[in-house]
């Protein structure tokens, strides 16, 4: 065999791999890969962000004399489970660990959801500006975790449906790709209805 016809078959070689890679879905499995990545990235953001409001929420309610303390409990010891999850970009690919992260938040959802409905109790902190400012950052942060999820949700879905169709499934088996966790249908509802949030006067 001449050097010629020898490069010849390599490239037509390289051209069959590369047309046979793109023909499975690998080149798709990547791409939708690198979405879920982002689009967690974004979740993790979202929760750190409302995560880091809830120190000055607690002080602030904190100056309410007579405040219920066990409320106020709840919501830090919470946000202490929250954030002793380490949010890692792995955490998707261990439907374990995902599962005790999304508990997690669900939980400080749970607890910042009575908390704010203790506090209609509450005049003073109703007509306290820094908390009415803190509020709407709760607010604004309970709405940036809905679409960063949803983003997440549609994210996943179109990977675990190119994982499950054939003939993807198979390069899924060759190079280990695993279906991808997502959240409940429980903690949907559960951000179908955010917190309430609303301390308009009476």
């Amino acid at each position: 065999m001449t050097p010629t016809l020898a490069r010849w078959q390599r490239l037509l070689l390289a051209l069959g791999l590369a047309a046979l890679l793109a023909g499975c879905g690998y080149n798709d499995f990547q791409r939708l890969d690198e979405q879920v990545k982002s689009s967690w990235a974004e979740v993790l953001n979202q929760y750190q962000r409302r995560a880091d409001l809830i120190p000055n929420i607690v002080a602030t309610v904190k100056g309410e004399a007579d405040f219920e303390q066990t409320t106020l409990t709840r919501v830090i010891e919470a946000r202490a489970k929250a954030t002793s999850i380490q949010a890692t970009p792995e955490l998707i690919n261990d439907p374990q660990a995902f599962e005790r992260f999304q508990a997690a938040q669900g939980e400080l959802s749970s607890a910042l959801s009575r908390l704010m409905v203790v506090v209609e109790q509450y005049p003073n902190l109703k007509a306290n500006q820094a908390f009415q400012d803190l509020r709407v950052q709760l607010e604004g942060s309970e709405n940036r975790i809905t679409v960063a999820r949803n983003k997440y949700i549609g994210a996943v879905q179109a990977y675990n449906v190119l994982r499950r169709e054939f003939p993807t499934n198979l390069t899924a088996m060759v190079f280990g790709y695993e279906v991808k966790p997502t959240f409940s249908v429980a903690n949907e509802a559960e951000i179908s209805a955010p917190p309430k949030v609303d301390f308009g006067t009476k």
